[in-house]
């Protein structure tokens, strides 16, 4: 996160000089100025986004997050994910939560949502994590859900593959269950891929067996957030 916030400020800086050193730039008021450097902000950020967390570990997830809709409208759009973030890691705090662009990046080691070995059976202590971030997700309908499964490196890649693509949708099922609009998610098994820890470990490993979210906001939500911005 302080990696991002540099990069952050490092590109407003930027793109605020040129606008207050281009001599078209000088002739805009305040508010035209504003939305300039927030629409240009916007996409120089979703680039930088995409591209760190694609090396930090799930490329399709820094993908997913790397897109930001920019300008005022993704402050709206921001400060409403800032919102939903705190509130899921009240509601859990074994997870990982981290604020990306305009989305939110949840992690759940195998910890916070354990299977049964060679499975993609829900453990009871892991069902009981899923249900604390239910009301959460419930709280705000206009968001999509992308949700990940990795596995460690122990056995045949394809297996791997397979099975974690399983547990994702294992997850899925069990949020629908308890009445979360199924329609808001999409599942993706990765298998080995993006390990954020070494496999030669026990500990590394047991990292490595996770879920994550891309949580970002669906149309509603950008509608919603322009015609705010308007009003």
């Amino acid at each position: 996160m302080k990696r991002i916030g540099i990069y952050s400020l490092a590109c407003l800086f930027a793109i605020g000089t040129f606008f207050t050193g281009c001599e078209s730039a000088k002739n805009m008021n305040n508010t035209q100025k504003g939305a300039g450097i927030g629409v240009a902000a916007g996409a120089v950020l979703g680039g930088i986004l995409g591209n760190n967390i694609g090396k930090g570990g799930n490329t399709a997830l820094g993908a997913v997050l790397g897109g930001v809709v920019g300008g005022t409208v993704g402050g709206v759009i921001g400060n409403k994910m800032d919102k939903q973030a705190r509130e899921i890691d009240n509601a859990l705090p074994g997870a990982e939560v981290e604020r990306v662009g305009e989305g939110i990046k949840l992690t759940l080691n195998e910890n916070a949502v354990r299977f049964d070995t060679n499975k993609s059976t829900l453990t009871a202590a892991a069902k009981a994590n899923l249900d604390k971030l239910v009301s959460v997700f419930n709280s705000y309908p206009d968001t999509n859900i992308q949700i990940y499964g990795y596995t460690d490196s122990t056995g045949p890649a394809e297996y791997n593959l397979k099975l974690s693509g399983e547990r994702a949708a294992s997850v899925k099922s069990y949020l629908v269950s308890k009445g979360i609009n199924g329609s808001r998610f999409n599942t993706t098994g990765l298998g080995i891929a993006d390990p954020i820890a070494s496999n030669d470990t026990p500990d590394g490993r047991s990292k490595n067996r996770r879920v994550e979210f891309a949580i970002t906001a669906n149309e509603k939500m950008v509608q919603d957030a322009q015609k705010e911005v308007k009003n």
